[in-house]
Formats: C-alpha cells, structure tokens, sequence
C-alpha cells in the first residue's frame, strides 16, 4: 500500500513540475524561433525588400531628381508656403538637413516604404487574417520595382503614401475611440499638407469614423475630435499661406491645373467665353493639343503668356473660371475626359505618357542624369548644394544599378492587375463572403486617390503607387471569410 501511495504521490510532483514548466515562459530563442516561423511568410518578402532597397542605395548615390525636387529643398531651406505645393514634404526634408545627406532622406524613404508594408501586413492579421495573406497583401509595396524607384526620387509620395496607410490602418485596427479620432485626424491633417490630394480623403476618413467608431462615444464627440485634429492644422497652415501671400487656400494654382485639366476637350466654339477669358484659348483641335500639363509650363501656352507668372492671384482666378464654364459647358466631354485619364491607371503595359522625359525619371537610369536646365530648377540646385554642404551629381554605381534595371524590367504590378485586385471586395461582398464592411474605408481611399488626380490635373504613373497598399488591404480584408455559425 505504502508503495502504493508513493508512486502516487511522485506522479503528483511530476505532474505539478510539468504544469510549472508549461506555465513558465519558453526561452528567448525558442519565442524568437515560434516568432519566426509564424511570420515566415511577411519576413521573406520583407526581407527581399529590404536587400533591394539597399542594393538600390548602393547603386544610385545619394538619390534620383525630380523636376518638383528642387522646389521641395528650396522650401526647406527657405521655408514659407509654396504656391504649388504645400509644405509637408519640405518640412520632413528639414527635419533631416543636420545631416546634410541627401542618401540619408534616401535611406528614410526606404524604410517609410518598408514601414507601409508591415502596416498592411500587421492590420490584416489583426483584423483575423492569416499571415500568408497579409505578406500577399503587403508584396507590392515591398517589391514592385517601381514603388521601389520612387522611394528613391526626391519627391513627397512615399512621406504621404505612409501617412496615408497610417491613418487608414489605424482606423480600421478597432473601431476608434476619441484618442484614435485625434490621431486619425492628424495624420490625415499631415497626409494633406504633403500633398493636396489628401483633402479628399477628409472627407472619407470623417464618414468612416462618423458610421464606425467606438459605441462608447457618442458620434458627433468623435466627429468633432477628428474634424479638429485634421482641420486646425491645415487652418493654421492656411493661415501662414494667407499671410504670406495674401490668399485663401494652402496653395495658388488649383485654377491654373485645373485649366490645364480642361485644355483636353474644351471647345471656345461651344463655351464661347467672354472677352478676359477667351484669351485661354487654344484652337487647334483637342486631338491635336499637347498633354494637360504642357498648358502649365510650356512658354507657348495661352496662359504662361499672360503678364507676370503662371501663378499669380489674377492669373489663378482667371484660369480657374475659364475651367468652370468649360465643365459647366460641356460636362459630357469633361466625364469623358476624366474616364480616359483613369484609365490610364488600368492598361497592362507602362506606355509613355505624358511624355518621354517625365516618363523617364520613373525608371532606373543608365547614365547620370543632366543638370536642371529650367531657372527655377538651377536656383533650387544651389539650395540643395547648401542642404548637401557639397555638390549633388548623381553617382551611379555598377554593378548594384544594372541589378535594378534589370529588376525593373521584370518586377511590376500590372495597372490591369490593380484594377483586378479593386474588384474583389465588392465582389467578396456581394457573394457574401466578406466578414465585415472594414475593408470600404481602404477601397474607398484607394479610389479617391486614383480619381482626384484624373479630374483635377492629368494621369502620372506616380500618382498611382500611393493608392496600391490601400487597394491591397481592402481586398485582404474583404478575403477573411465569415466565421461558421
């Protein structure tokens, strides 16, 4: 009996040794290992991501010009409002001129692109994903060449696609409380004083907190919240544009793109402006005329021939109503106008467009760029030489560059592709199969931000990467299935 009651009580002492064992926390390098394994998926294509982020930092030193590049640095270095573009960009620029290494905001750029992929990743395992799906969610944006080139251009889409993704991802994480309208708000606030497109997507955000945030909260608590958080900084900004230009607004050539915008169909024949406005016109045919934009910055456009510069505040009033009454004119030909620039986003291939230069800047290049030739780009250059404490030339470095041509021309996300992954959440929803509606706010978005640009300016291939994370998520979301009753 004694043996008995003694190999009980042994088992007794194992079991409860067992049991103290499995509650006591695994080994640092056994978590790491489960970490790993679980994650095995996102961690092999960010992995990837990263390796052709720096094999492209190695290649083109210290990063790739715009034409919009040496505003962006005048801006920073001399900072007060642009009258093109607001001053989000130039600020993030500033915050980095102690070190005086343009390869440096280079560097951060990658890892904002590398930080929207995880965003996209981490939202839809929150939201019950499984992590095959969310890696698949996030490989655009961590391995599409050209999402990847343009972390690399001095230009403010990758600093407003994070924003964007932040703000987007931190909505649909939980239903948001008044903390997490705030910080919606501002980030969306930053997102638009970055670039102007963001406004848009006030609106969206606001909706969406409005119809999903926190039942704890009354709504126009929340509302109020995130209408404050977003508007008191672009107010304030606002008010730094009003003062210095004397104008209302955070920019001065909503007018002048807009006109640009119309130059694709509108007919003075069929408007017939009156005597100050028909000086805008252009008779040749719409089929005949030069791309959008060439009515902005050519010498030979109606408006670059007025008196003074393009963005003056007569000039912006002036082209701003000849677009009204070439829309309210003819709003058939502005819808179609609109619909062929969108759909421009959606071909297969990458045809050059709006011409070959800008087409240019978008691909990796085999020799080093010239110099700017336009005057403002030459004064923005010596700001930049000031920024760099040193000279700017590009350095392209082989073999690290080829690797990246050669990667261009392989890795991409098709437009038609894109346009396929925008249609699955309303297909998954209409057959049911979505779990809930979270997924509209990140198709919404992306929809917003492939559409403002159509309607207001023109088609530009960089435009659309910002929209491409967005896109990807709602359709992760829409994928996770209804759990079974």
């Amino acid at each position: 009996m004694y043996v008995a009651e003694e190999r009980t009580g042994q088992r007794a002492r194992t079991g409860t040794a067992a049991r103290a064992r499995a509650a006591r926390p695994a080994p640092l390098p056994e978590r790491v290992r489960r970490w790993a394994h679980r994650h095995r998926w996102f961690l092999a294509v960010a992995g990837l991501g990263a390796v052709l982020r720096a094999v492209t930092v190695a290649g083109y030193r210290p990063i790739l010009w715009f034409p919009d590049s040496y505003t962006y640095v005048v801006t920073a270095m001399r900072p007060r409002p642009d009258l093109v573009r607001p001053a989000g960009y130039s600020m993030f620029l500033r915050l980095l001129e102690p070190l005086h290494d343009f390869g440096a905001v280079a560097i951060a750029q990658h890892l904002l692109g590398l930080a929207t992929g995880a965003l996209v990743y981490v939202t839809v395992l929150r939201l019950g994903g499984r992590a095959w799906l969310g890696a698949l969610a996030a490989a655009p944006v961590l391995l599409d060449a050209y999402q990847i080139e343009l972390e690399h251009l001095l230009v403010s889409d990758t600093l407003f696609m994070f924003l964007v993704a932040s703000a987007v991802c931190l909505a649909v994480w939980r239903p948001p409380g008044q903390g997490g309208a705030v910080a919606i708000g501002l980030l969306i606030a930053a997102a638009a004083l970055t670039r102007t497109v963001g406004l848009a997507l006030v609106a969206v955000l606001a909706f969406f907190v409005f119809r999903y945030g926190s039942r704890a909260v009354r709504r126009t608590r929340l509302l109020g919240a995130f209408a404050l958080a977003a508007l008191v900084p672009i107010v304030a900004y606002g008010g730094w544009f009003y003062a210095t230009h004397h104008r209302i607004g955070i920019v001065g050539s909503n007018g002048v793109f807009l006109y640009a915008r119309t130059m694709s169909f509108a007919d003075c024949s069929i408007m017939k402006p009156p005597a100050d406005l028909a000086v805008l016109c252009d008779r040749r045919p719409p089929e005949e005329r030069p791309p959008s934009q060439e009515y902005i910055w050519n010498p030979e456009s109606p408006l670059v021939k007025l008196p003074g510069i393009t963005f003056l505040r007569e000039t912006d009033a002036l082209a701003g109503r000849f677009a009204v009454l070439a829309i309210r004119s003819q709003p058939g030909d502005y819808l179609r106008s609109t619909l062929t620039e969108l759909s421009r986003t959606f071909t297969w291939g990458r045809p050059v467009y709006p011409d070959a230069e800008i087409y240019g800047y978008y691909e990796f290049p085999e020799t080093t760029p010239p110099p700017p030739g336009r005057y403002p780009a030459v004064v923005g250059k010596r700001f930049a030489e000031r920024y760099e404490r040193g000279p700017i030339t590009v350095r392209i470095v082989e073999p690290y560059a080829g690797v990246m041509r050669a990667y261009q021309d392989l890795v991409r996300l098709p437009g038609a592709v894109l346009l396929g992954v925008l249609l699955v959440p309303p297909v998954l929803a209409v057959a049911g199969r979505a779990r809930s509606a979270r997924w509209g706010l990140p198709w919404a978005s992306a929809w917003a931000l492939l559409i403002a640009p159509a309607a207001t300016a023109e088609f530009d291939y960089r435009y659309v990467l910002p929209a491409v994370p967005l896109a990807c998520l709602a359709a992760a979301l829409a994928a996770i299935h209804r759990p079974k009753a």
